[in-house]
């Protein structure tokens, strides 16, 4: 009885936390997009409450957020951001109010190192920020 309590709730976690997963395909203007990179994770200290990935496509690097719906649902006031950190920061783009999905711009840096920088802030003070693995 014990074993199938411990693989229903190893189950019940995963199946939590692959509902934070995000299903991008396609950047803004571009259409099919590759992921590269590790995918980063915005923690409040409570947990992940959202996904940071980088992609390439279309001749240039995006930034993709990704706001879960374990921390959406809470009905909380937040916006998110999504830049891509090459020498400086580049493609910056902030969402409206509780927007679950934001894409940077598209930046031309293919030829250069770079990184995906998400933020998620829920009090003008302060915000939360994830930052994927460096691409070069």
């Amino acid at each position: 009885m014990r074993i199938v309590s411990v693989a229903a709730a190893a189950a019940f976690l995963l199946s939590g936390l692959s509902s934070g997963v995000a299903h991008a395909e396609s950047a803004p203007g571009c259409g099919p997009v590759t992921q590269i990179g590790t995918t980063a994770y915005i923690d409040q200290g409570g947990g992940p409450v959202a996904s940071v990935k980088q992609f390439k496509g279309c001749g240039k690097n995006w930034a993709y957020v990704y706001v879960w719906e374990s921390f959406h649902s809470k009905g909380y006031r937040y916006y998110v951001t999504a830049s891509i950190l090459a020498p400086g920061t580049q493609g910056h783009v902030k969402g409206a109010n509780r927007d679950r999905e934001v894409w940077s711009k598209g930046t031309d840096t293919l030829s250069v190192c770079t990184r995906a920088q998400g933020s998620l802030v829920d009090n003008p003070e302060y915000a939360y920020t994830a930052n994927t693995s460096l691409r070069c």
